[in-house]
């Protein structure tokens, strides 16, 4: 049954015009949107991480736009919306693209250039903004009250705090000043350790390589707190599956060698006689220095990909209803003679500015473009032209899935943790299968799949910024078709910028020359984690040497959750990600519940929750974690910078004196402490 739509009032009204679609946010979201995608590009390639860069821009919009340019909150928004597209082109082309360089035999290298990485860039983003257009009216205005998309939210409860000034600015710059303060004491002096672990050793009788971890950053716990408990519950189940059950299970059952062969197997571990690898492989003793790691790289997160295609098919099934009564209204809307009477009405009876997309007509039409596109250009890999028309279908055809569900997990979890990586290997596992059928098999078409599943990507990192950005329009008050039109401008932008900065981070170093290595990208300077699995899947699908049978387990698990009325797409995202990032979002997912507890409790009731003290704190919180993320990746760029920063850690010193066992201990007490600081500041709610 569809639930009623809560009643929504944006923060600028729909009979209001203020300045928004200006040259000066266009130009000033584009450079935000070229110094986050660089940073990101940096960041994703040394660790396979990537840092939200919405927030950020938001804080820095109102910073700065207001004092030195002049700009409406609408403005603010345009320069967030344009300069977020950066981000999300980085992730996507760097979590995919260096795989060509790890297919078989470097039958992909030639593809690593420049104009292919831009041209896949522009098309996967643009992929992902376009098929955002006929969904928005359905998961950003139907969905309200079941969506939080809690970057969004943040988004724009940074915008109208800043706008509103006073106590709202004021509580979200606490949270902003808090989070940058804790984050120079974790991730520059290294006072708080970045991820306390307890875990027991394989060595043990009953439990053996059983992990809990916590990344106890800022961010964290202010996604938490937005997404509340429900959600987060569901997210930290899954992990507590995975590394308090399936791994302790599979350390007591899976031999040392056997996990290290299936590593190797993955493209893990080069060489069974050297040290190195995921858990620290030891070839003279036939362990792990880490097990549960180990499992984790070799079979949970082949799980976890599994899990959360079928939920995303679950999701999918159950969002088609919605998904066709919004076609019909675009379509409806788009009609040239709906559109000749939308002129001829006054100017009262109107479609609201708020409620003005895109012309689905530019989605049909863009589509068939971008199809012509990838047929004609010679970037796109394939032997004839049926190729190159199977690939452009398989683009359309997964980007419209994979969009919709990128979109409802950041709904749900937001774009940080949204696990992109999971959807791009379900859609090579996808390709692959159609490219087998076809007998399209063996190394030749190596590079047609990771074409595939690279678009993908970047479509479904943009669709997934695309919905956070247009979740903080609807709740602002800005105008959709603006918002959009902002988003082709910053991908294209942006793209040229992240394949310019892939490249020169790719140039080796003298000394990787001396080695014989022509290619920094795949080296221990930058190993690019994500890539080296897209090739080894496309590898061993291809080459019919893949193991179906951990697929198919994750499949059936969020089978199972989803016939027990658990959100399985929900549950599945916790199962494929690290204990370590969940943990801490549940932790804020807590703080939450006792703050509505207590309200419930005592029969305090907030207006407009969004704008409460505890969820604008939250939103410092991430904002202020964010901004410091995004800073560290960039100061860490120049090595003499990076060498600075590392002298001043004071973690050997604690480490020392309190022992490591201490050191975490200390760590978990200074999160606890924020975790504190954000439930003191919630309960003072009522008197704001």
């Amino acid at each position: 049954m569809t639930q009623p739509v809560p009643t929504h009032k944006p923060f600028v009204p729909a009979t209001e015009s203020p300045a928004e679609f200006t040259l000066k946010a266009i130009i000033t979201g584009a450079v935000f949107g070229v110094l986050f995608g660089a940073a990101t590009v940096y960041l994703s390639l040394k660790a396979g991480l990537s840092v939200s860069a919405s927030i950020p821009i938001a804080v820095l919009a109102i910073s700065l736009g207001r004092r030195f340019l002049n700009t409406t909150i609408l403005e603010n928004n345009i320069i967030q919306t344009t300069g977020s597209a950066g981000e999300s082109i980085a992730s996507g082309v760097v979590f995919t693209m260096p795989g060509f360089l790890f297919l078989t035999n470097g039958s992909g290298a030639d593809f690593f250039n420049y104009w292919t990485i831009l041209t896949l860039a522009i098309l996967g983003g643009l992929i992902g903004t376009l098929m955002m257009i006929p969904l928005r009216r359905s998961l950003i205005v139907q969905e309200h009250g079941t969506l939080p998309y809690p970057e969004g939210t943040a988004c724009a409860s940074v915008l109208i705090a800043g706008e509103k000034g006073g106590d709202f600015a004021k509580t979200a710059y606490q949270g902003l000043g808090a989070a940058l303060l804790y984050a120079v004491l974790q991730k520059v002096l290294h006072v708080i350790a970045e991820v306390p672990v307890w875990a027991t050793k394989q060595s043990n009788r009953y439990f053996p390589s059983a992990q809990v971890a916590g990344e106890i950053t800022p961010e964290y716990l202010g996604v938490g707190y937005i997404i509340g408990f429900r959600i987060s519950a569901v997210l930290v189940g899954g992990g507590i599956l995975a590394w308090l059950g399936l791994i302790p299970l599979l350390a007591s059952v899976v031999p040392g060698d056997t996990i290290a062969l299936q590593l190797q197997k993955l493209g893990y571990l080069d060489d069974l006689q050297k040290v190195g690898g995921p858990g620290g492989w030891n070839p003279a003793t036939h362990t792990f220095a880490d097990t549960a790691a180990a499992i984790y790289r070799a079979y949970i997160r082949q799980i976890g990909a599994g899990a959360v295609t079928a939920g995303g098919f679950m999701t999918l099934i159950k969002t088609i209803p919605t998904i066709v009564s919004s076609f019909k209204q675009s379509f409806t809307k788009s009609s040239v003679s709906a559109m000749e009477t939308e002129e001829a009405l006054s100017e009262s009876n109107r479609t609201p500015r708020t409620e003005q997309d895109l012309s689905v007509r530019i989605v049909i039409i863009g589509s068939i473009v971008l199809t012509a596109l990838m047929v004609v250009l010679p970037q796109i890999p394939g032997d004839s032209i049926l190729t190159k028309l199977l690939i452009a279908i398989l683009v359309i055809v997964f980007g419209f899935f994979f969009v919709t569900v990128a979109s409802r997990i950041v709904g749900l979890i937001g774009s940080s943790s949204s696990p992109v990586s999971g959807m791009t290997i379900a859609t090579i596992m996808g390709t692959s299968l159609v490219f087998i059928g076809f007998g399209l098999t063996g190394k030749v078409y190596e590079p047609a799949v990771l074409v595939v599943g690279s678009m993908i990507c970047v479509a479904a990192a943009n669709a997934g910024g695309t919905s956070q950005d247009l979740k903080t329009g609807y709740l602002v008050g800005a105008t959709p078709k603006y918002q959009q039109m902002a988003l082709f401008i910053g991908v294209i932008v942006s793209s040229l910028v992240v394949g310019a900065t892939v490249k020169i981070l790719d140039t080796p170093t003298p000394d990787l020359l001396a080695q014989g290595i022509t290619h920094a990208i795949g080296s221990d300077k930058f190993p690019a984690p994500q890539g080296t699995l897209m090739a080894t899947l496309i590898k061993g699908l291809l080459s019919f040497n893949l193991d179906w049978q951990f697929v198919l387990v994750g499949a059936f698990i969020a089978f199972v959750f989803e016939l027990v009325g658990v959100s399985a797409l929900a549950f599945a995202v916790g199962l494929y990600l690290p204990l370590s990032t969940t943990l801490p979002i549940f932790a804020g997912g807590l703080v939450k519940y006792i703050v509505d507890w207590n309200a419930k409790r005592k029969g305090t009731v907030e207006e407009d929750a969004d704008l409460g003290k505890g969820n604008l704190f939250a939103t410092g919180l991430v904002a202020g974690g964010a901004l410091a993320g995004v800073a560290v990746a960039l100061l860490s760029v120049n090595d003499s910078i990076y060498n600075g920063l590392a002298s001043l850690t004071l973690e050997p010193a604690l480490a020392g004196s309190l022992g490591e066992g201490g050191y975490m201990l200390l760590g978990a007490l200074a999160f606890a402490g924020l975790a504190g600081l954000l439930w003191r500041i919630a309960e003072g709610r009522q008197n704001s």
